[in-house]
């Protein structure tokens, strides 16, 4: 409280002093008149007021210093601690132009037409660049953590650091699925590192940092909460799931930089990936990162587990027949022999409504949470049989790359086998590089398209195909998608044809 001394007026007595309260009140003390033990208590009483107001100056100036050392917030300590571990990625690659053979502008329908029955080569080439942002997760083996949209398709990676250091990036590994790719660089000396965080045991309100490159503006850092845990996002060709939502603003270029809590411990990896995104944000859990990491590091790709069951949806008519209240849950269709499922007394008929503790609405929900067991674990099935609930258990592995062929004529409707001197002088194959139809199978979409004995295989996806040894390691690969670009060679013409797929896990 603040206090005015005031002089003396003809307000008081002359053996009076006053003192006045901000507040307009007045308060009167004897001074010079009354008994000893009187003027002692004004004198104390003078000396306390005095010491209060020294005091209040004092804690003023204290608080004053303390609040400017408050500046210095848990953000922008993590900030400062992480970012010399955020790196810029910008990578190069290449596109065909295919131009009109016709010269007039077509219908995307008719384009389509085009990439399928024309020659990949009848094209121009032009370089294209995208920029990303990637975390350094291993500083002593200078690996980076970014996303697989950043990279894929590159021809060259270039790494720039926050101080301008600059250094050619090579990919390790990515994977599509999870849009998660590992770059390393070549240092003489250890790199900063980003600490890993946990986010089984995120909270929804809870303060988050992103840090990235939007826009290719180096080092932008926005903060905001989570939103909400779980998300799915669906793109032109897949689905993620389990995303990370924030408010923090996620832009292109923020793609592959971490997402950070508020002790700077990487939760997510940032990605760009929903273009509809406005004021929010989308990121990779780490948790979900961390086996696609090791995987990636150790064998350059994924391996996914085996379970070898065929399953489908269960429509409304479906589940009537079944006599199913709701339509809910993946039917088993097949059981692959010598399986994991058949060990486990998996059977043809069987409705899996969940996969380890997590409901299963649909083939999409079922194929994700394969994705994310690793083989050797145990995967516990609750299954609906003839109106029973069974539990069982079954051990993942990895599928045997020895049964992939067999697979192949399931999957694409194709038997296949390496090009010998006795099956090139029969169908007048002059080449080598490929493998050669030998078989079809009625009714599969190749079949329908014209493929017949005699035909080359020169490429699956993204893979080339130069022997049964890479036809074999792109089945595998690729058993769990939904569908295949693949370029198939007839005499000197090549073809892309894109087909679904009859797949199982």
């Amino acid at each position: 409280m603040q206090i005015k001394f005031i002089a003396m007026t003809n307000k008081a007595p002359k053996s009076k002093y006053c003192f006045r309260f901000v507040n307009g009140r007045e308060t009167y003390a004897r001074y010079g008149s009354g008994s000893r033990s009187e003027r002692q208590s004004h004198r104390k009483t003078r000396f306390l007021i005095t010491l209060s107001v020294i005091a209040c100056l004092f804690s003023i100036t204290f608080f004053s210093e303390a609040a400017a050392f408050n500046r210095k917030t848990p953000v922008v300590i993590a900030v400062s601690r992480v970012s010399p571990a955020v790196v810029n990625i910008s990578s190069e690659y290449q596109v065909r132009n295919r131009p009109n053979p016709f010269g007039f502008e077509i219908d995307p329908f008719f384009d389509n037409f085009f990439k399928d029955f024309f020659d990949p080569y009848f094209s121009r080439h032009q370089k294209r660049y995208s920029l990303g942002s990637g975390v350094i997760i291993d500083g002593k083996r200078c690996y980076i953590l970014t996303n697989s949209h950043v990279v894929e398709k590159t021809t060259k990676i270039n790494v720039t650091f926050k101080d301008g250091r600059e250094f050619e990036g090579h990919l390790v590994g990515a994977d599509p699925d999870s849009d998660l790719a590992v770059v390393k660089i070549d240092s003489d000396k250890p790199l900063p590192s980003i600490e890993m965080g946990n986010s089984n045991d995120l909270m929804i309100g809870e303060t988050v940092i992103a840090i990235g490159n939007p826009f290719g503006f180096s080092h932008t850092v926005t903060t905001g909460v989570i939103s909400a845990l779980g998300r799915s996002i669906r793109t032109s060709d897949r689905v993620y799931r389990n995303f990370i939502q924030t408010d923090a603003s996620i832009n292109p270029g923020n793609s592959g930089g971490p997402l950070l809590n508020i002790n700077g411990e990487l939760i997510g990896i940032n990605t760009a990936i929903y273009a509809k995104a406005r004021g929010i944000g989308f990121a990779i859990p780490i948790n979900k990162a961390r086996r696609i990491i090791a995987d990636l590091i150790r064998f350059g790709e994924v391996i996914h587990a085996w379970l070898g069951i065929f399953v489908q949806d269960i429509d409304s008519h479906l589940a009537q027949y079944l006599g199913l209240k709701a339509a809910r849950g993946v039917i088993v269709r097949y059981v692959e022999p010598a399986s994991p499922a058949e060990s486990a007394k998996v059977r043809e008929g069987d409705i899996i409504l969940k996969l380890n503790e997590n409901p299963v609405a649909n083939t999409e929900d079922f194929n994700s949470l394969v994705k994310d067991v690793a083989p050797g674990k145990t995967v516990t099935l609750d299954l609906l049989r003839r109106g029973k609930h069974i539990k069982t258990k079954l051990k993942a592995c990895v599928f045997p790359e020895k049964r992939a062929i067999e697979l192949a004529y399931s999957m694409l409707g194709v038997m296949v086998s390496p090009i010998t001197s006795e099956l090139a002088s029969k169908f007048g194959i002059s080449g080598s590089k490929g493998v050669v139809v030998v078989k079809t199978r009625r009714g599969s979409d190749l079949d329908r398209m014209g493929v017949s004995r005699g035909d080359i295989i020169r490429r699956i996806d993204e893979i080339r195909i130069d022997n049964i040894k890479d036809f074999r390691s792109a089945i595998v690969r690729y058993r769990m998608k939904k569908s295949l670009v693949i370029l198939v060679q007839r005499n000197n013409h090549l073809y892309y044809l894109t087909i679904r797929t009859y797949s199982g896990l």
